[in-house]
């Protein structure tokens, strides 16, 4: 799996990408103009709480996305951001969350 590294892609997908709001998530899905692959960043800021927190969030939702990578188009740059209530979340709870975000709101029409 290859990440957004650079935080002007992470702007890119803020400002011109697809957002989609799931219950512990909020994903946002852009379309670059140089197809390079499916790229996936991950967010957890103190909202969510302390560091054990956030990383616990981080790892949520890197789990989740390698899970459900094939509901995502093949050239898209995708930011997960986590939710105050997915500390207290399973794995599959997030997952089947992400999943149910992506199938209801159309993720094969990602971008604007």
């Amino acid at each position: 799996m290859r990440t957004l590294q650079h935080a002007w892609q992470f702007r890119h997908c803020y400002d011109s990408g697809r957002k989609l709001v799931a219950n512990h998530t909020v994903i946002f899905l852009f379309s670059p103009p140089e197809p390079d692959g499916l790229r996936i960043g991950v967010v957890a800021s103190r909202r969510v709480g302390g560091a054990v927190k956030r990383n616990r969030a981080k790892r949520l939702l890197r789990e989740a996305s390698r899970q459900v990578m094939a509901l995502w188009p093949g050239d898209h740059w995708v930011v997960l951001v986590a939710r105050g209530t997915i500390v207290t979340r399973s794995a599959e709870e997030v997952q089947a969350d992400i999943a149910l975000a992506l199938q209801t709101n159309g993720a094969h029409r990602a971008g604007k």
